[in-house]
């Protein structure tokens, strides 16, 4: 029939009412909208299986490290362990609850830690003396001058300091990078591309070429008309591949979690060791320093029921296991690297199953021939004089470029990680909870106090949305730009993009 009530497809002879019509776009939309979710559920699948394998082996790193502490030291230490046992499970606790995106400050976690134990093993080392609070306050000033536990709090501090931010970060960054995928994939055509995907995949039908392909250029120039936003994520997308890489390098390099994370239990009981033999000495400065503490009526025997001797505590190495997940990693990193500017040309030649470029007798909008005009660059500035897409290149999406502020802040926290230094994110919900196989914190302890002074560095605080139940925290950078600035510039440019508006 004659085609003049066709409002998308060319309008010479036709075999398609305008109810037909209206069905192909309905259709060419939500096809074309599944094949976009789909893609987007391969990427997310990858970063997600990355996320649960490195979770999954550092979880269970502590989980070995926490054990063998608790195994070991009873028959090592007696009294000075079953008597502050719960100095020992708070210190894991809060490892584990800095890792799964807590608002902790990790530096001020471990000296709490040091502290705590001080004054308790101080109390059990000396229990001929009746020791008061105010005592111990004096004791705990001069600590850091005897150095009590050795140079272990200070090492310790700074290597579990730095395979921590690494490990948070770098977990964090593939949940960040899939829920990115996951919100580009399900922003709507807008009208002009539901036309133009129309054209492209059903038009044929109307004029009688079902099996008609479409050119693959004229198939490129459409996806790319309307992926146009998605393809402006390709900048700060290869950043953060990158940045995930970087950090993969350090954890099993120079932030080895293997050999800090898994060596806890034993660092600590060089600390203890440290103490013990070394307690007149220390127990003589400290009396110097604050004078002599009066003697217990009580009395007890807890000196002679301490354990001596040298600390046979052992790590299980799991190198090779760290190694493969990084390689692992590595190579889906890379593969993933060029997703964005790559996906027209696989939605083409998967998908759309479009013809070659050289083919002549391929479906080019109008007929069966040859597709004349050049394929259109990536992005939306490239998109001014596409042919077959009508793009305001003044109006971005919003919603992408929302995420690729998050792919900005991610990055930039990647980044601080990468040299050891750590941005605290707020976390938008109020779930603290995550995956893997650590155990939860119980409400002693999540409840208490940090650190009785303040910390010496003020974090910076950005808000991140929810990631699958883990939010993002940690403590201040220094080094890198601060997020905060690219927030501040984001707000700005959604500003501007409303008033071109």
């Amino acid at each position: 029939i004659l085609g003049e009530h066709l409002r998308i497809c060319p309008q010479g002879y036709t075999c398609c009412t305008s109810e037909m019509e209206e069905n192909f776009a309905n259709k060419s939309r939500s096809e074309f909208e599944a094949m976009m979710k789909e893609a987007g559920r391969s990427v997310q699948a990858t970063l997600t299986a990355q996320h649960r394998s490195f979770d999954s082996y550092f979880q269970d790193l502590l989980n070995k490290s926490e054990k063998a502490l608790y195994d070991a030291f009873p028959s090592m230490y007696g009294e000075l362990y079953t008597q502050n046992v719960k100095v020992f499970k708070d210190l894991y606790s809060e490892l584990r609850r800095y890792y799964r995106s807590s608002n902790i400050n990790l530096e001020e976690a471990l000296n709490e830690f040091w502290t705590r134990l001080l004054e308790r093993l101080f109390k059990v080392l000396n229990p001929q003396y009746h020791i008061t609070d105010e005592y111990l306050d004096c004791m705990v000033k001069h600590a850091e001058q005897h150095k009590p536990f050795g140079e272990v709090p200070r090492d310790l501090k700074v290597k579990a300091t730095r395979a921590f931010i690494a490990a948070r970060s770098y977990a964090q960054g593939f949940l960040v990078g899939s829920d990115v995928v996951k919100k580009v994939s399900q922003v709507s055509l807008s009208h002009e591309c539901t036309r133009a995907i129309m054209k492209l995949m059903y038009c044929p039908h109307c004029r009688g070429m079902s099996s008609v392909k479409p050119c693959n250029n004229y198939c490129l120039n459409v996806v790319k008309g309307c992926l146009a936003n998605q393809a402006d994520l390709n900048t700060e997308w290869k950043y953060l591949m990158d940045s995930l890489i970087g950090v993969a390098d350090r954890i099993d390099g120079p932030y080895n979690v293997d050999t800090v994370i898994g060596t806890i239990h034993m660092r600590i009981a060089e600390a203890i060791s440290n103490l013990q033999e070394n307690k007149d000495t220390i127990t003589s400065k400290v009396f110097q320093g604050c004078g002599n503490p009066k003697i217990s009526t009580k009395g007890s025997s807890s000196e002679d029921k301490k354990r001596r001797g040298k600390v046979t505590l052992e790590a299980k190495s799991s190198a090779q296991a760290l190694e493969m997940l990084v390689l692992d990693a590595k190579g889906n990193l890379t593969a993933l690297k060029t997703y964005w500017i790559t996906l027209p040309s696989s939605l083409c030649s998967k998908k759309v199953m479009s013809s070659s470029a050289s083919d002549d007798k391929c479906w080019n909008g109008m007929t069966k021939g040859s597709y004349l005009p050049e394929v259109m660059g990536d992005g939306l500035a490239n998109q001014i004089n596409n042919p077959e897409v009508e793009v305001d290149i003044t109006k971005p999406d919003m919603t992408i470029r929302q995420q690729i502020m998050q792919l900005k802040i991610m990055t930039n926290r990647l980044g601080n990680a990468n040299i050891g230094n750590d941005v605290d994110f707020q976390d938008t919900s109020d779930d603290m909870s995550g995956s893997g196989s650590g155990d939860s914190c119980p409400d002693d302890v999540c409840g208490k106090r940090l650190s009785k002074s303040p910390s010496t560095r003020q974090p910076e605080t950005h808000a991140i949305p929810k990631q699958s139940g883990h939010g993002i925290n940690g403590a201040s950078s220094r080094s890198l730009p601060s997020a905060s600035l690219l927030l501040l510039l984001s707000v700005a440019v959604t500003a501007a993009l409303h008033l071109w508006r």
